[in-house]
């Protein structure tokens, strides 16, 4: 008798489902490249997948696309059939995902024509970004989100490489660290992708600015001076305060009669602030671009006055749907500057205290919350008095008690201990004469910068943290015994010490003095604020 040995696991019988399964596995293939959106500021990554399978043929999109992403079916149909590519006659689905995020943008046009002309070669490209707007003859062309697009992954260390329009590499170019592949067709592209090549192309852009290196990082700062303090005729206590906020990037306040040269003053420290590093520069690019604007790149801090009418949303920026930023974010690294401040809003000015004091400014809406960069500077600038003639001796004033006891009160004292330097102005005299320059005001500012940077400070003086003061603003012993005696006698609140210590820290890197001696603290108390 013959025994049945079982030699293992029996063959599976394959069922017409299984056989229904394998043949869908061959004829379906999936491709992937990587793409991103903007969520607020940040970048997202979205990764692209595109499926072809036999049935009607058809073309959709699928994960929360907007109505110009899904307007880029007719875009990347034309760039293709324009240039002899046969669009495949198969169902086609494209998957943006994650799918929760809502995409916008024209930067997914050119991932969506690459995955559909290779639709016959399987592949995967880890790592490779791809971003470019369609014409509908097949050319790349840029957005104004490429560029917050690819900072914003660079600076959160998510991106190597990335195929881009040629036509922006322009601006592009300033962001270290990336290789960029230019293309100025759909079909270089695709030649690029189907052959493996991603070799950059693309050369790192030079500053055309003056530069010098500290601790191994570059620092850039112009000489360009639209405005000249030589203009400004006496007022040399406003011009040795405006010297001292400029070095520090603290916050400035003069209040003056009218022509006193306020508003002069103000225009001009734009131009004498202190250097900064690439990654300021592409900072103010990237708010500058997400508000429509095409950047200089140029190596100065941006200004922006807005007028006392402008609303709260263009101070702070908003939207019932997609938040955009505002005045406030646009003077990040620089200058916001109040004129006339008193006839601001109260929402707007108290609203004000959470960027001076945080650097941030956050929008809440139903769809989304979002955080701006607001390192700015704040200068302002007002009357004494609604008429303005309180302080003249020439002018009389026709303003009541009651007027200017109101006008004055529209700024709270939370508001003002914000604020470093406080400044009267004096009045415009016939033999008043210019006796600085902004060059030589810049150049002061510049070595005061060097002494901040070599010891180590991340942030400038005026912007300095609880911590950071303890360790950068140390005293000698008859200054720290000066200012514990103007505590006593003026009841110096804990936020006007940090501001003190912090000016007379600016005025010691000045005068080029290790510590805070006791005329750096002397002169830092007459820019207190008198209440």
């Amino acid at each position: 008798m013959n025994a049945k040995i079982d030699s293992g696991t029996p063959p599976q019988k394959r069922t017409p489902q299984t056989k229904i399964k394998q043949k869908a596995k061959k004829e379906s293939i999936v491709n992937r490249l990587s793409c991103a959106t903007l969520e607020g500021v940040n970048a997202k990554v979205i990764e692209v997948e595109a499926t072809f399978t036999k049935g009607l043929p058809g073309f959709a999109v699928v994960g929360l696309a907007s109505t110009d992403i899904q307007e880029a079916k007719e875009r990347v149909k034309s760039a293709l059939l324009t240039n002899e590519f046969v669009f495949p006659p198969l169902k086609i689905t494209i998957g943006l995902s994650p799918s929760e995020i809502k995409k916008n943008g024209s930067q997914f046009d050119l991932s969506l024509g690459l995955l559909i002309a290779l639709n016959k070669k399987s592949f995967e490209e880890e790592g490779l970004f791809v971003f470019g707007e369609l014409g509908l003859d097949g050319r790349v062309k840029s957005s104004s989100m490429i560029f917050p697009l690819v900072l914003s992954l660079k600076e959160q260390g998510l991106i190597q490489r990335a195929i881009v329009p040629k036509e922006a590499i322009g601006y592009l170019s300033h962001i270290s660290g990336v290789d960029f592949i230019a293309v100025e067709t759909l079909g270089e592209a695709i030649h690029l992708l189907s052959k493996g090549e991603f070799a950059t192309n693309v050369k790192k852009f030079d500053y055309d600015a003056n530069s010098f290196t500290l601790e191994k990082t570059a620092y850039y700062y112009k000489e360009k001076y639209e405005s000249d303090f030589s203009d400004v005729k006496g007022q040399m206590v406003a011009k040795r305060a405006a010297l001292i906020a400029a070095a520090g990037m603290h916050n400035f306040f003069m209040e003056g009669n009218p022509g006193c040269g306020k508003s002069m003053i103000a225009k001009r420290i734009k131009d004498i602030l202190p250097p900064m590093q690439e990654e300021e520069l592409l900072s103010i690019a990237k708010h500058q671009f997400l508000d429509g604007q095409v950047p200089s790149f140029d190596a100065v801090r941006p200004m922006r006055s807005p007028h006392h009418t402008a609303t709260s949303a263009s101070i702070f920026g908003g939207g019932s749907g997609q938040a955009k930023i505002g005045e406030v974010a646009l003077a990040s690294k620089g200058i916001l500057f109040f004129d006339e401040i008193p006839h601001f809003s109260k929402n707007i000015l108290e609203a004000l205290r959470e960027p001076l004091q945080d650097k941030k400014v956050h929008i809440a809406r139903v769809n989304a919350k979002i955080e701006y960069e607001a390192d700015i500077m704040f200068v302002a600038a007002q009357n004494p008095c609604p008429c303005g003639n309180l302080l003249s001796k020439v002018q009389s004033c026709r303003c009541t008690e009651v007027e200017i006891k109101r006008y004055q009160n529209k700024l709270s004292d939370p508001f003002l201990d914000r604020i470093d330097l406080f400044v009267v102005m004096q009045e415009v005299r016939s033999e008043d004469k210019a006796d600085v320059n902004s060059k030589s005001m810049h150049q002061e500012v510049i070595e005061a910068f060097k002494m901040q940077k070599k010891r180590g400070q991340v942030r400038l003086n005026g912007k300095l943290s609880e911590d950071e003061i303890e360790s950068f603003c140390c005293l000698q012993s008859d200054a720290l015994v000066l200012l514990e005696g103007a505590i006593r006698k003026f009841g110096l609140s804990h936020r006007s010490i940090a501001s003190i210590k912090k000016i007379g820290r600016t005025i010691a890197d000045l005068n080029k003095h290790t510590y805070i001696e006791k005329r750096d603290i002397l002169e830092a108390l007459s820019y207190r604020r008198r209440k």
